[in-house]
């Protein structure tokens, strides 16, 4: 087999896997979204169907050869890359047996859909009878793809979201932010404390808040023609890159959330959009990480959105369509989208408080997967540690507490990081933005978002996975990770 028909064939069956996940996405989307409660055993069971089928296209041993031979003969540094990744999929599939591929399909799928309802009556006992299998597999997962990788089972299931990424590195930078954030979050809520805000009068019909949230989209450049708005119990982005989906969710008497949200999502809608066309069908044309691709829903609210400029940018717009009122003034939604107040829900914490959410979300993750903790000691413990990183008393509210977050049920262990890991990234863009614009800041609030977004597009979306994260993060802002950013940011737009 030549090189070229190496390299061919390998296209060809990247491609089908790259149709097959499409269709998976959409078919998740609509279970999320529209799909009538009745039809979840059918769609569990469809579901789990296409998995074992890329699966089993994944892990055909002929692809094992056709690796073998295109790397041989790689001529270019794409060709390299291209085939690093095809690679890195095929030997993450082929460390799982088919019947636990399916199995932890299945056992998602229901955890999942039972969550809803269980999340809604504060049903923790319920709730545990899914989550326990859930568990038991991503446990067999994490010591098949560690045995082989090296590594711990935790590492080996945040390396399918953060490749390159040890918890070693996490604890690291994680001890480093929970030295500083509980003295900084006093600090400025006792600043706070002599501000005077005023607080929106609603209520805020739904309809208005959409019509807003649509506004804001295209203020922020998503594409209409290849996505859409919906609503879900958890706000997510999903779809494919040319059919971006992503959703919020409403409250009457608050539109900050919601709007906040929308802006959130659409951050990861415009990676998603940015993606290069021609690639898309390749392990190599997609989000480089999720670490990467929360940098981009960051940048987008905590970065952009919450920018007094920005937000003074689209007071007219929150009048127009809400109703004037003098709570929406420029200089009012800078004091109320920086106003710092732990509380239970990790979507709707402030900046500031939000580390902590995810930290404490990561050590009982690690612990569980690792085997230290079992399902039942999950309440406790986050008892314990919201009380101790943010002063807030979780006792008996599992619906606001441990039950409150989508990703556990479908075993997506080994995602949280990536959430302030993306946040320090934001950071760190934006003061290298910052370094050759001085006057950004002005040019937001005079709606010149282009600059940000054309900054973006050159350095993150249309590199997808063509480098490592450290790579990526290194040529973009002429250094790897640098936490220090994220704690100058905190500190100046909050003490000034």
């Amino acid at each position: 087999m030549s090189q070229s028909s190496a390299y061919a064939s390998l296209l060809t069956r990247f491609t089908r896997l790259h149709r097959y996940a499409h269709l998976a996405a959409i078919a998740g989307w609509d279970q999320a979204t529209m799909m009538p409660a009745k039809g979840n055993e059918a769609r569990a069971a469809a579901q789990a169907e296409l998995e074992v089928l890329m699966h089993a296209t994944l892990t055909d041993p002929a692809l094992a050869q056709e690796l073998q031979q295109a790397e041989q003969e790689a001529k270019t540094e794409f060709e390299q890359a291209s085939l690093r990744e095809m690679r890195r999929e095929w030997q993450q599939a082929n460390l799982l047996p088919a019947e636990l591929v399916e199995a932890q399909a299945l056992a998602g799928a229901r955890c999942e859909h039972a969550w809803r309802e269980q999340r809604a009556n504060n049903d923790w006992t319920g709730f545990l009878q899914n989550f326990r299998e859930v568990v038991k597999l991503s446990r067999q997962e994490a010591q098949l793809l560690a045995s082989a990788q090296g590594c711990t089972p935790y590492d080996a299931l945040m390396n399918k979201y953060e490749p390159g990424m040890q918890s070693a590195d996490i604890d690291r930078i994680f001890a480093a932010v929970k030295s500083w954030l509980p003295g900084l979050i006093a600090q400025v809520m006792d600043k706070q404390a002599q501000e005077k805000l005023l607080l929106p009068q609603g209520s805020f019909p739904v309809e208005q808040q959409r019509q807003l949230g649509l506004a804001v989209m295209g203020l922020l450049g998503f594409d209409f023609d290849a996505g859409r708005l919906d609503v879900s119990v958890h706000p997510f982005c999903g779809g494919v890159p040319e059919d971006v989906r992503i959703t919020t969710r409403y409250r009457e008497d608050d539109f900050m959330q919601s709007l906040m949200g929308i802006i959130h999502e659409t951050g990861h809608a415009r990676y998603e959009q940015g993606l290069p066309r021609d690639l898309l069908h390749l392990p190599v044309g997609r989000a480089r990480s999720m670490g990467i691709h929360e940098s981009q829903s960051l940048s987008f609210e905590m970065q952009l959105g919450r920018n007094p400029a920005f937000l003074s940018l689209i007071s007219p717009l929150i009048g127009e369509h809400l109703g004037t009122q003098p709570a929406f003034a420029p200089e009012n939604l800078a004091l109320l989208y920086s106003r710092v107040h732990p509380g239970y829900i990790r979507v709707d914490a402030d900046e500031l408080c939000y580390p902590a959410h995810v930290i404490l979300r990561y050590e009982i993750e690690k612990a569980l997967i690792e085997g230290d903790i079992e399902p039942e000691d999950i309440p406790a413990l986050w008892d314990e540690k919201m009380q101790s990183y943010l002063g807030v008393d979780t006792r008996g509210n599992y619906r606001q507490g441990c039950l409150q977050d989508i990703h556990w049920t479908d075993g997506s262990f080994g995602y949280f990081p990536s959430y302030t890991l993306g946040a320090m990234y934001a950071a760190q863009y934006f003061a290298v933005m910052r370094r050759s614009m001085p006057d950004l800041d002005q040019r937001i609030a005079a709606g010149e978002l282009s600059t940000v977004f054309d900054w973006l597009e050159q350095n993150i979306w249309s590199q997808a996975s063509r480098y490592s994260t450290a790579e990526l993060v290194s040529r973009a802002c002429g250094e790897t990770l640098n936490p220090d950013y994220f704690r100058v940011h905190l500190q100046a737009r909050y003490l000034g």
